[in-house]
């Protein structure tokens, strides 16, 4: 194992600080992940089992990082998972506790939606004003605090919660019903199981040890869960800083970590101060800017690798300047950098675009993080479903969503008479159909013997002897899909080489695992339970262009934050937050390991419009010593604001349009619409008639 003498005084501490209840304050870029694993071998070093040692964090990615370092270490595997992976474990093993058969179905994000937009079908309630939205984040919500149908008290005059209870009892009748369960299950019934069965206690025992990684990203349902585990012995780790709380969207209580030393008396706390990241200014800067929060915990983190150069930080008359700026400035650290060393944030998704321009017409190569998972394709998404289809019959989702795959003539009625039966009868609906419960005419019972006859023998081919790529492979002829996606060309081959890529997939997944390991239910399981970061690529040399929340836990050598403005970042919707969206900031700033640049710019087109905007007040909380504050130069500004424009021809003046790009005013004239350019554009040589008024030219 590596040795002690190569940490420092105080990751060292940590690491020898083996029993009982420890806080482990972690800033940024301080080494947390090489603490944890090597306090991990420490433990295997002094005789615990690995097996009694069970590490929770919140990402795959992080999961197996942490279990390939511990077994480079000592050589041994680690129970080393994320809460909802844990979760998942356990219900398996006590399924018939919690109402379940063994074989259940995990629904993803997007079937849980599904499901829950049947139940306003047929509870007749419409979507109004944005209520699906609000109730499916109430049923979260309400699973997050461990609070069932039954429990939950509404208030009175309020549409939303007036339904809430109704739909929240149907959505979980009929998770029961098809044996499933969404995300937020794997962690409410894990504590119902935890707090309620006499058998919990088996399952407590089995770990001596309790390691828990970004500690302050937990909920309260994890809390519990963690609570539970750490039982009497109280042989808890917890890692976490509170200044990198940014989740609360979605449920995460930074109390969690604050009150840490409440929960768990005489707890012992060791903050984590030198970072082996950033430069010192990048650090001074950052921490200066967190200093405006109410901090529990100082930290003063520190560097050895000198002080470098200041922040940058760039004020531009207009969005795209900034844009233009932003790509030119990385154009130039090409000379120093790979593209994939270099990131742009910004707070919302939308703002990629004009920088996804600028690269492009710069022709350099970008990525996006938190795109679309591949996993959530539509292609994907069908093999998978006939896939669960063998694994569990009562999946009334997977059904749906493959019966017509090709058509085979059931329509929403027939789907709904179905659904209704099953419901009442409580019969798996393949074992209806199969049983002929219901009335089909010829072509339904014909083309129902051939849909029936293919998940029997995937089925069949998957608990034979096969090995997954088999199973998969044979699932994807079986049910001629790819004659199925050749009814739409222009997609088809990009949707097959999608699904040959699962296959690649299932092949790397499998590598190394046993027979029981690599079994279809547990390989459906895994890909259900991984997440967009989990996926997102490490090899590929791109400029990465990702929201501020994405790049928790990733560093690059030269960072861009964008559109820093009051109402942008801070986000209007989050001024009652605001301590967060400054914790967000820090997040960002300290992503950064030797060049920051925060960039703002005084006119932009938001939300439909053109808009004056104001410096975000997180540049004025950095203090001067720490930055460099560039003159913008003279660029881009908008037509409409110059008053002199209604005089001035602007013909052979260069103009920039919000689609198509940089051009030319080759002429300008009146119509009936107002004053109208002829414009020829750089990027495709076309020119375009545009009217003065709706076009909202800018120009240079």
């Amino acid at each position: 194992m590596q040795k002690l003498d190569d940490l420092n005084e105080e990751q060292k501490l940590a690491v020898e600080t083996l029993e009982g209840p420890l806080l482990v304050i972690a800033g940024a870029g301080s080494g947390k992940t090489r603490v944890v694993t090597m306090r991990i071998a420490r433990l295997i070093e002094l005789g615990v089992p690995s097996s009694e040692i069970v590490a929770l964090t919140f990402t795959n990615k992080a999961a197996e990082e942490m279990r390939s370092r511990v077994r480079a270490l000592v050589g041994r595997d680690l129970l080393a998972c994320t809460f909802h992976s844990l979760g998942a474990r356990i219900l398996r093993e006590v399924a018939t506790e919690v109402g379940l058969d063994r074989s259940f179905t995990i629904y993803d994000e997007k079937d849980s939606e599904n499901l829950l937009a049947s139940c306003f079908e047929t509870l007749g309630i419409k979507d109004e004003k944005g209520l699906f939205k609000s109730l499916r984040h109430e049923i979260s919500a309400a699973k997050n605090a461990i609070c069932g149908p039954e429990t939950f008290k509404h208030e009175a005059g309020n549409k939303s919660q007036a339904n809430f209870r109704e739909i929240y009892t149907l959505y979980q009748d009929r998770l029961r019903a098809y044996n499933a369960v969404d995300f937020d299950d794997l962690l409410y019934l894990t504590v119902k199981f935890f707090e309620t069965s006499p058998k919990a206690a088996e399952i407590r025992d089995r770990f001596s040890y309790i390691l828990v990684d970004e500690y302050q990203d937990t909920n309260h349902a994890q809390y519990r869960i963690c609570k539970f585990l750490a039982g009497e012995s109280r042989n808890i780790c917890v890692v976490g800083d509170p200044d990198q709380s940014i989740y609360s969207w979605r449920g995460a209580e930074v109390q969690n970590i604050l009150n840490f030393e409440t929960e768990f008396a005489g707890a012992r706390v060791i903050t984590l101060n030198k970072n082996y990241r950033s430069t010192n200014t990048i650090l001074k800067a950052a921490g200066a800017l967190i200093d405006h929060n109410e901090r529990p915990y100082n930290k003063n983190l520190y560097s050895d690798l000198g002080d470098g150069e200041k922040v940058g930080i760039h004020q531009f008359s207009s969005d795209r300047e900034e844009a233009s700026f932003v790509v030119e400035k990385i154009g130039k650290y090409l000379a120093s950098y790979a593209p994939d060393e270099m990131a742009i944030f910004y707070r919302t998704n939308f703002q990629s675009r004009l920088f996804e321009d600028a690269l492009l017409m710069k022709k350099l190569p970008y990525t996006i993080i938190g795109g679309v998972s591949f996993y959530m394709r539509k292609e994907i998404k069908d093999i998978l479903s006939f896939l669960r289809l063998a694994v569990s019959p009562r999946d009334f989702l997977s059904f749906a969503r493959t019966i017509n795959l090709p058509r085979r003539g059931f329509g929403p009625k027939a789907l709904q008479t179905l659904k209704e039966l099953s419901d009442q009868t409580a019969i798996p609906v393949l074992h209806l159909l199969a049983g002929e419960r219901m009335k089909l005419n010829a072509t339904q019972k014909k083309n129902i013997v051939d849909y029936l006859g293919i998940i029997d023998d995937i089925k069949r081919i998957s608990e034979g002897h096969s090995t997954l790529k088999e199973v998969i492979a044979y699932a994807i002829e079986r049910t001629g899909y790819f004659a199925y996606l050749d009814e739409d060309p222009e997609t088809a081959k990009e949707r097959k080489e999608n699904v040959e890529e699962l296959i690649a997939k299932s092949v790397h997944w499998a590598e190394g695992k046993g027979p029981e390991a690599a079994r279809l239910s547990h390989f459906l399981e895994d890909l259900t339970l991984r997440s967009a970061s989990d996926e997102a690529p490490n090899d590929q040399k791109k400029v990465k262009l990702m929201t501020l929340h994405n790049g928790k836990g990733l560093e690059f050598e030269v960072c861009f934050i964008v559109g820093m403005e009051e109402e942008l970042f801070p986000h209007a919707n989050s001024f009652e937050a605001i301590e967060e969206e400054r914790r967000l900031c820090y997040v960002g700033m300290t992503r950064a390991k030797r060049h920051l640049h925060l960039t703002s710019s005084s006119y932009r087109f938001l939300w439909g419009a053109p808009r004056t905007m104001i410096q975000s007040r997180f540049l004025a909380e950095i203090p001067e010593q720490f930055t460099q504050r560039v003159q913008s130069r003279p660029g881009i500004r908008p037509i409409q604001q110059t008053p002199s424009m209604e005089q001035e021809s602007l013909e052979g003046r260069i103009v920039v349009h919000k689609e198509f790009g940089k051009g030319i005013i080759e002429r300008e004239y009146e119509t009936s619409l107002g004053k109208t350019f002829d414009v020829k554009f750089f990027a495709d040589g076309e020119k375009k008639s545009l009217v003065e008024r709706f076009a909202k030219l800018t120009f240079v």
